[in-house]
């Protein structure tokens, strides 16, 4: 949408000048959104007492095989502490493999096993399949709308992170 048009369900306002109405039902609608993106996967993940943070972690080790530790705590941020709780009971379940680094010995090289692999299919091919829906009923202008609202939402460093994590898929 260019600048100045209405937008949908805005009160007809400029995209420039959202009131902190308007603002507000945008948080809300986040929140909601966000409870409905998670609720499919955190339904699987309670079955094995596993929390989203056992979800983001099978998630980035999936994008990024043999990604370290160190990278992990950086994309997370989350503390080491917080994370080896998790890393140790992914591992501990055989769903993560931990290699020794091959050029420095203290690094950590993190790799879904199968068992790893399939779970992270059923997590996000649940994910995938709501987003799919949503952004076929918002239509490819929303969408790519949908997109430059996120990472203009995301602080600098993160949507750096982004930017890799994407540019490494293509």
């Amino acid at each position: 949408m260019s600048e100045g048009r209405s937008a949908p369900g805005f009160g007809g306002e400029s995209l420039l000048f959202l009131t902190d109405e308007q603002l507000r039902q945008g948080i809300e609608a986040m929140f909601f959104a966000y409870r409905g993106f998670t609720a499919d996967p955190d339904r699987i993940l309670v079955e094995m007492a596993y929390g989203r943070a056992h979800h983001r972690a099978i998630h980035f080790i999936n994008r990024a095989p043999g990604t370290t530790v160190n990278n992990l705590l950086a994309i997370l941020g989350v503390t080491k502490q917080s994370l080896n709780r998790v890393l140790r009971t992914l591992i501990d379940d055989g769903l993560v493999e931990s290699r020794v680094g091959t050029v420095d010995k203290r690094e950590r090289h993190l790799f879904l096993t199968e068992d790893g692999r399939t779970l992270e299919s059923k997590l996000s091919d649940a994910q995938r399949t709501r987003m799919r829906a949503a952004y076929k009923e918002a239509g490819p202008d929303a969408v790519s709308g949908f997109k430059k609202v996120l990472e203009a939402m995301m602080d600098p460093d993160m949507r750096r992170a982004y930017g890799k994590l994407r540019d490494s898929s293509t």
